[in-house]
């Protein structure tokens, strides 16, 4: 944890001339960016797998009619099928898994009063009025939902609508484009399928909770991270 923050406090010193009391918010975003740019392979990788797999659909449902009555016959079938043509159905998860543990160090960095037995001086520093180790909660109490405080959490709010809206637009054209199987053979539903596909559009709203409980500092590590997913899910399945 402590060369975390070290990692933390060096970017934090390379961007004080530039962002002055915001440069510890400015070495987050810039952190992020850094692991979503690691991370870009492995998205371009998915990209290219959800493409395979979606031209793989008419095979798949043919499968289905094929193995209508033999559910475990036609699961084999199905990884056959994945494997022959080298597409991973786990390659699309890959990206979000390995972004999880930066998003915990910093949640953790910034939840802690001390780091290896000192004090914490990464909870000092600011965006603009709000303390990166503070919550919304703590905006709520203290200044309210238009004090200075407020006002930047409330900036992060209308910055995650956006992105939301613009995710929920696009999902629903691509989900009408490309229309997931919901069907095992013989017209059988698929259980629960219907109502994953109905939830799925609203996912990104999700993130509004997320920034509103966890310290500002993870906050601004889920915003970065959304937008910069928004921008290249946009790019890659254009």
């Amino acid at each position: 944890m402590s060369v975390f923050a070290h990692i933390v406090e060096q970017l934090a010193d390379l961007l004080q001339p530039l962002f002055h009391a915001a440069a510890a918010a400015a070495a987050i975003v810039l952190f992020t960016a850094l692991v979503r740019l690691l991370v870009h392979p492995l998205s371009r990788a998915a990209a290219r797998g959800q493409r395979a797999r979606t031209a793989l659909q008419p095979r798949i449902a043919e499968l289905r009619k094929k193995h209508a009555k033999d559910p475990q016959r036609l699961q084999k079938a199905v990884r056959e099928l994945h494997t022959e043509e080298k597409v991973s159905p786990l390659s699309g998860f890959l990206p979000s898994l390995l972004q999880l543990p930066a998003f915990f160090l910093l949640y953790h960095l910034f939840s802690s009063s001390s780091i290896g037995g000192e004090s914490n001086g990464l909870l000092a520093h600011e965006l603009f009025a709000a303390p990166l180790g503070g919550r919304w909660a703590d905006v709520l109490a203290h200044g309210g939902v238009f004090g200075a405080a407020g006002l930047v959490y409330l900036g992060l709010f209308a910055l995650v609508a956006a992105v939301a809206a613009f995710n929920y637009r696009r999902t629903k054209l691509m989900m009408a484009k490309n229309p997931v199987m919901a069907t095992a053979g013989a017209g059988e539903q698929v259980p629960g399928l219907g109502a994953a596909n109905k939830v799925m559009p609203f996912m990104s709203f999700f993130t509004l909770v997320t920034v509103a409980v966890v310290p500002l500092a993870a906050a601004l590590y889920v915003v970065t991270s959304t937008t910069w997913s928004a921008v290249e899910r946009a790019a890659l399945y254009r």
